[in-house]
């Protein structure tokens, strides 16, 4: 009676599924395709990846543009979160672990004006024009220009430390 049950049950079932049957009672459960492969194989390099740490990138902390009149005026600075300083493009240079501090000082200090937009006009006789953007806007002064915080003038000197001891310019 079993025989029969198995018989009319097996006739419903289409010949794919009769092959399929068959072969996983021989061979097991079905085997893994190629894609699945490929995709497991690239997690586990991900992974790995991501354990050293490679191709990850710091976020950037902030960007100053230093523009003026003078020979060596001309400076882009581009701070990470982990003190990494790229000084008009170059490579990327190290600050010290104070000077890092400070840039992170400088970036908290700023966000309000950033925020807002802040734009103070040079006053006569100006010869070092900056721009700061960071994450939370950005920040236009002049060397002389009127209504300046303590923090922009913090700026200029972190830029010109910078640009001296990291970037090693003359200015």
């Amino acid at each position: 009676m079993r025989a029969a049950h198995a018989v009319a049950r097996d006739a419903r079932r289409t010949h794919g599924e009769r092959v399929r049957r068959a072969a996983r009672a021989l061979t097991g459960p079905a085997p893994v395709g190629c894609a699945a492969l490929v995709c497991c194989a690239a997690l586990v390099c991900c992974a790995a990846l991501a354990a050293c740490g490679a191709g990850v990138r710091a976020a950037d902390l902030f960007i100053v543009q230093r523009t003026g009149a003078t020979t060596h005026a001309r400076l882009t600075l581009l701070v990470n979160e982990e003190g990494g300083v790229r000084c008009n493009g170059s490579r990327v240079l190290k600050l010290s672990d104070s000077q890092l501090v400070k840039a992170h000082a400088i970036q908290e200090d700023l966000k309000d004006a950033a925020s807002h937009h802040v734009t103070l006009a040079p006053r006569p006789r100006s010869v070092l024009r900056y721009y700061l953007r960071d994450e939370s806007g950005w920040v236009r002064f002049s060397d002389n220009s009127s209504g300046q915080s303590k923090v922009m003038h913090e700026l200029q000197l972190f830029v010109l430390s910078a640009a001296q001891q990291v970037c090693h310019l003359p200015e």
